[in-house]
């Protein structure tokens, strides 16, 4: 042994037992950390392992708010959610914006891997020193991860394993300004009136009014302070904890040279500038809105439509949406007066050009274009004129007597029937019935004509409240009424020449995954003849010239039928140019309310609906002014032996009648003024000599179809147009 062998032998015996106890008692726990060490990283690998990779994984889909577009392309608002998000490229997102949610968020965002373990300590410290969690120390990649990729939202130490994991993985797919990005479209920012805004576009417009690439450094600090508790810092809750985490916010930012002090200091010194937006709740067109909203829940089911995301374009004009309203208040515009509702159709294809009414969506949710049931009047007496044509009665030759009726009918009893003022014009032909409104003569033509065939005629043109093919009904009593809209469509199919259009307000849905279906191509039918339709529309042009519609007429050529229910409780005028047909309601809404006195008039169809339709039409019609065009498919006309009717030679063909010359009228001429709706308060022109209408018991022709239901149309002469 050497002498410094024995040296440190003789050293280590002089050592005290305490310290060689101490050491091995070091020895010891390090022995015992290094195993917990190695626990706790078993563990961690194990957590992991347990958990699936990035590719297994579905991100989920946070979707965004959806949108109805009008006609032209303008905004017309969002469907109502209770989360409102809008993502936006890049680009959109200001730099003080991004610098701002770093800065506050993840200050080495831009240099870790996914996970930072020094943040991960230093939170630890904090929160040990403070006895409560005052700060977090996840990544705004594993905040995103867990945002886009874990469903279950319980806070515990195995969800942050895996949340990390995931955002190791995520860094090394993807790049750091996707991961902003994703991350500033998928944070939620607060929740406002019950609606949670989603990423910065939503949180911009809610807060502030703004579009997120327009925020100034004062807003976007204020948002970028948020994420992390935003019930805490909202600044509409609590302003004093929003201004000062505010500052925080651009404290920080200077600490991290992404902004000078001065600009900080001057930024701080700013105030919240609050502006409560309305984009995501604000809707144009409230009525339409819901309309279409009803059509796509019906379409796609309420899943699809909840869940978002959708671009809808629809079929609505808002120029003609404006001259609609616009219009209606020109004619009807004091507190107490009717409401009113218009609806226009575009003949060619069945779309939606317009649905307006009076009133605004605060006070009633209801929408009288499309829910609105009423009783249409003698607007309904097309129909029956309609179904004469398509049985080739003779509207010329063809005539009855204007008389009092009160019928005791085979087969729906007692019916009494007379006009609107309870005067007569003796015998007459279907045009004079129809320019006079003549209830008595329609009445007698509905019978021979049978009610069951009125109400195919009403299907086959589009009216699809269920009817009851009762005689009343050819004169406008619908046990459930009828809305502007079936009128609008009804009415169209005569300008489209016999052929029937579905409306369509929609043309167009995108969906998120960017597949698009379009809806706006017209579903048409014909239902009859054009030269049905243009027998009709000849009688109906007369009306508007020097019938009950004088007040409709436009610069242009148009037809048209007034309505007016019993006791003035709703008004009518349905009618149409080649190009467009309108439909036009007035009355009160909620109850069966007489329109008397009214501006000094009780309310007809002939007075406030036509001068609404024509003063819309005047507008909507634009620069179009074409004539209706002649049938390629003219009727023939056979002879009708209706029971109470009677065949006659037509005017200027001979015949049997007897025309009387009214003093400053001229021989059957017209110089203005015309006939009041379902009655004769100016003098008719011309009269035909009176004859015994014969005893009414029984109806003739037709049988019943037995109720009101959809009713097979078979008009094999013509094939359907698609």
């Amino acid at each position: 042994m050497t002498h410094r062998q024995r040296q440190t032998r003789r050293h280590h015996k002089r050592r005290p037992p305490i310290v060689r106890r101490a050491g091995l008692g070091l020895a010891v726990v390090g022995a015992l950390a290094a195993v917990g060490l190695l626990s706790v990283v078993g563990y961690v690998a194990a957590v992991a392992a347990t958990g699936p990779n990035l590719d297994e994984l579905r991100a989920i889909d946070k979707g965004q708010s959806s949108v109805i577009f009008a006609a032209d392309g303008s905004r017309l608002g969002y469907v109502q959610s209770d989360e409102v998000r809008t993502p936006v490229r890049w680009s959109q997102m200001p730099e003080d914006m991004r610098d701002a949610l770093v800065a506050i968020e993840d200050e080495n965002f831009w240099t870790h891997k996914g996970v930072d373990y020094g943040a991960i300590v230093r939170a630890g410290v904090k929160n040990i020193r403070s006895g409560k969690t005052v700060q977090g120390g996840s990544t705004i990649t594993q905040q995103l991860a867990r945002a886009l990729y874990i469903k279950d939202a319980e806070r515990s130490f195995e969800r942050k394993i895996r949340e990390a994991k995931l955002a190791s993985e995520l860094e090394k797919r993807r790049s750091k300004r996707w991961i902003l990005r994703e991350y500033l479209n998928s944070v939620p920012f607060g929740t406002i009136n019950g609606r949670t805004a989603i990423g910065i576009e939503a949180a911009a417009q809610m807060y502030f009014s703004e579009r997120a690439g327009d925020l100034k450094l004062h807003q976007a600090a204020l948002l970028a302070g948020l994420p992390q508790a935003p019930s805490q810092y909202s600044p509409f809750r609590n302003p004093s904890a929003a201004l000062e985490r505010r500052n925080e916010v651009l404290g920080q930012m200077v600490r991290n040279k992404r902004i000078s002090p001065a600009r900080g200091r001057k930024a701080a010194r700013k105030g919240l500038d609050l502006n409560r937006g309305d984009r995501y709740t604000k809707r144009r067109e409230p009525y339409f809105f819901d309309y279409v909203q009803d059509e796509l829940i019906e379409r796609y089911g309420a899943g699809v439509f909840r869940r978002g995301g959708l671009k809808v374009r629809t079929t609505v004009d808002p120029r003609l949406q404006e001259a609609g309203r616009q219009a209606i208040t020109s004619n009807l515009g004091y507190p107490d007066d009717p409401s009113s509702a218009v609806v226009s159709i575009d003949p060619d294809t069945g779309h939606v050009k317009a649905m307006a009414s009076s009133g605004t969506y605060d006070e009633r949710t209801f929408n009288l274009a499309a829910q609105g049931h009423r009783q249409p009047g003698s607007a309904f007496k097309t129909m029956v004129l309609a179904t004469a044509i398509r049985k080739q009665v003779d509207p010329r030759s063809t005539t009855y007597q204007s008389k009092p009726l009160s019928l005791n009918t085979e087969k729906y009893g007692p019916w009494k029937v007379q006009t609107y003022d309870k005067t007569y014009g003796g015998r007459m032909d279907l045009v004079q019935a129809t320019i006079k409104s003549d209830n008595t003569v329609y009445a007698q033509l509905d019978l021979d004509l049978g009610p069951d065939e009125v109400r195919r005629t009403a299907k086959m043109m589009g009216i699809t409240t269920k009817l009851d093919a009762l005689p009343s009904e050819g004169l406008g009593g619908l046990r459930l009424g009828v809305s502007p809209l079936e009128m609008a469509n009804a009415y169209a199919t005569l300008a489209s020449g016999g052929v029937r259009n579905q409306p369509k307000a929609i043309l167009k849905v995108e969906f998120p995954d960017g597949n698009t279906e379009n809806l706006g191509k017209p579903k048409r039918k014909r239902v009859f003849s054009d030269g049905v339709a243009s027998e009709v529309t000849k009688i109906l042009e007369q009306n508007v010239q020097r019938g009950t519609a004088t007040k409709a007429q436009i610069s242009c050529p148009s037809a048209g039928k007034t309505g007016t229910t019993d006791d003035f409780n709703d008004a009518w005028y349905a009618g149409y140019t080649p190009a467009l047909a309108s439909s036009v309601w007035v009355g009160y809404p909620n109850a069966l309310r007489e329109m008397r006195g009214v501006h000094g008039i009780d309310v007809a169809g002939g007075t406030f609906p036509a001068q609404i339709w024509g003063s819309y039409m005047d507008v909507a019609k634009g620069n179009d002014c074409a004539s209706f065009p002649s049938p390629r498919n003219p009727v023939t006309f056979s002879p009708f032996y209706g029971k109470r009717a009677q065949q006659g030679g037509s005017r200027g063909s001979g015949g049997s009648r007897t025309y009387l010359r009214i003093p400053g009228g001229g021989n059957n001429s017209y110089n203005g003024g015309g006939y009041s709706d379902d009655g004769y308060r100016s003098s008719p022109r011309f009269y035909e000599s009176p004859s015994d209408g014969g005893s009414d018991t029984g109806i003739s022709g037709g049988g019943s179809d037995g109720g009101g239901g959809d009713i097979d149309i078979d008009v094999p002469e013509v094939p359907d147009i698609e």
